[in-house]
């Protein structure tokens, strides 16, 4: 049954030319979205060619933000978007490294499985790839357990990278062992605009004839364009590339993301033909949901400002999931996101003297957007600006939402200028203090910075009667994802408390604070922190619950969702998703005032 599963398994690789960040990930995860809305299970592989194990210690700054699964696996942002669009759940092994491949194959090479025989890249490392992605293809990703019947893989990098070679030849290898009628290749491009206008597709050409050259030949061709190509670019592509016109699929800016799949919905019928899929089911029913989820996204307007407080704000990419939350918060609340980025060492006392410009622009971002999302990240650096946006909104009474790091310098804020601990610090800064309000954790290895985190999802259970415990369906328990090396200092739990700080949320055994939460204390509209990452399980329907209540503070709605019983709140969010699948979707309907009395 086993060796039947391999052979009936489905592979659809994604490969990219001319640029890097040409948007493999997101028509990776459209693919993988028509396919499941006509009855398919899918899954998908990221391969990255870099020699890192993990992508657990870059900087923000090399590849966007780091992705944490619920094994803890630290990966790349591709597949936040595969998990976000598919709604599915992946682990570490779904994302293939050279670090990964090569370290494996050591391995076995010290344990003597080669038998005396010389490692090389081909067979030995080929083999490897292979067999890896066999094995991870018929994994189960969803909450119903079966096989996947299609694996989408996308290649990271661009064809002719030198560091993607043995990948490229491992996949020419592949495309017979799994067969024909089981492998399909799409090949993403980019057509160059001229400052005239005129769209130039050689770039193209060449690149295809390169990947030729490697063994590999193109299914399919997907052209990226700032607009739409005409049928003459499109039927030089074919001619020059060798694919049939129809094959030639444009994927030209859209509106928003979740017009992709609409988009590639024509991919459809050529992919059934191509890997023999008789078990598709029409799609047409299926992509409503898309198609309404994308009309919605253009037809809000009403605008909710949001400060973002970070430190590496000169890449959107690092921030990516967050950004992603408040999307889905705002559009679930009836209003068009409009996020400002702040770099938080901005807003420090020293930057007005060095670039009073900058400086003024910083404060005047924050001052005036309605709500404030301090984030997480590592270092030193920045966070006294931080700080400073931390204590605006909680003497202003700004909405705010505070994640991991932006938590933990709540806590130090409020020590500082609440309980009079001018000293505190965290242990994660050089600065000499007695009162080290944020302490390691014991999962952190001072010597070894790649996978010595909290990682992954765990439970925690709520303390006390909050706003966050209502937006979590006022539930006891509730599971989210860790990704820290630094927790609150139990030494000062009880002080802090006794001064007015309301930890709501603990860790199982109640040792660890995993959230703070002051709504309603000194008519504060929503002061919300986390230790966890609530945005990595964010849906495009189902918003995560801290964010959701950030957009509804802003949006003054927050009260009357409250008020809402739980029961009603259920059968409101079930309404929904509802009205997305099936029934007409008006993007105007304000669904949060949604009554008893309405549901009923």
């Amino acid at each position: 049954n086993e060796y039947k599963s391999y052979l009936r398994m489905k592979y659809i690789l994604v490969t990219g030319g001319v640029i890097s960040g040409i948007g493999k990930g997101v028509i990776s995860s459209s693919i993988g979205t028509i396919l499941k809305c006509s009855g398919l299970s899918v899954t998908s592989i990221k391969i990255d060619p870099y020699l890192n194990i993990d992508a657990g210690t870059f900087n923000p700054y090399e590849h966007g933000e780091v992705f944490v699964l619920n094994d803890g696996g630290e990966v790349d942002l591709d597949l936040g978007n595969y998990e976000r669009f598919l709604d599915i759940t992946l682990s570490r092994d779904n994302n293939i490294t050279t670090g990964k491949i090569y370290h494996d194959v050591i391995s076995r090479e010290r344990r003597g499985d080669f038998l005396g025989k010389t490692v090389q890249v081909v067979p030995h490392v080929t083999d490897t790839i292979q067999d890896w992605v066999r094995k991870v293809a018929h994994v189960p990703v969803s909450e119903t357990g079966e096989t996947p019947d299609v694996c989408v893989i996308e290649l990271g990098g661009t064809i002719g990278d030198i560091e993607g070679m043995q990948f490229v030849e491992a996949f020419r290898q592949f495309q017979y062992t799994a067969g024909k009628e089981n492998f399909a290749l799409v090949h993403v491009s980019l057509i160059i605009e001229t400052s005239g206008g005129e769209l130039k597709t050689k770039p193209t050409q060449q690149n295809v004839r390169e990947l030729r050259g490697l063994g590999l030949t193109p299914d399919f061709i997907a052209c990226r364009s700032r607009v739409p190509i005409t049928d003459k670019e499109r039927k030089k592509i074919s001619m020059f590339c060798d694919v049939p016109v129809s094959n030639v699929i444009n994927v030209y800016d859209c509106s928003n993301l979740y017009r992709v799949p609409i988009l590639l919905e024509g991919l459809l019928t050529l992919i059934k033909e191509q890997l023999h899929l008789s078990e598709m089911k029409s799609s047409t029913s299926l992509m409503r949901k898309w198609h309404r989820l994308a009309d919605g996204a253009d037809k809000v307007t009403q605008p909710v400002s949001i400060c973002l407080v970070g430190k590496y704000t000169a890449l959107g990419d690092a921030y990516i999931s967050v950004t992603k939350a408040l999307q889905h918060a705002a559009l679930f609340c009836n209003r068009k996101l409009d996020l400002s980025m702040v770099e938080s060492e901005d807003l420090e006392d020293e930057i007005q003297d060095v670039d009073p410009t900058r400086y003024h622009a910083a404060w005047h971002k924050l001052c005036s957007a309605t709500g404030v999302i301090v984030p997480g990240g590592f270092g030193h650096r920045g966070t006294e600006g931080k700080m400073m946006a931390v204590k605006w909104c909680r003497e202003k009474k700004v909405p705010m939402l505070a994640v991991c790091l932006g938590f933990q310098l709540a806590v130090i804020e409020f020590a500082r200028n609440v309980v009079g601990l001018s000293d505190a610090k965290s242990g994660e800064s050089d600065a000499p203090s007695e009162n080290v309000v944020i302490i390691d954790m014991p999962e952190h290895n001072q010597g070894q910075l790649g996978g010595t985190m909290l990682l992954g999802k765990r439970t925690f259970k709520f303390t006390k009667d909050c706003a966050l415990k209502t937006l979590y369906g006022d539930k006891e328990t509730a599971a989210e994802r860790h990704r820290h090396r630094y927790e609150v200092n139990p030494d000062y739990h009880e002080q802090l408390e006794q001064a007015g700080f309301r930890f709501v949320a603990t860790s199982e055994d109640g040792k660890r604070m995993e959230a703070f939460d002051l709504t309603g204390v000194d008519s504060q509209p929503y002061f919300v922190g986390v230790q966890y990452h609530p945005e990595y399980l964010t849906r495009p329907l189902n918003p995560s619950p801290p964010y959701l209540g950030l957009l509804l503070a802003c949006t003054g709605k927050l009260k009357k969702y409250q008020s809402i019983p739980q029961t009603e709140r259920l059968r409101w969010k079930s309404s929904l998703l509802h009205q997305c699948q099936e029934c007409d979707y008006d993007s105007g309907d304000d669904l949060v005032k949604i009554t008893t009395a309405d549901t009923s």
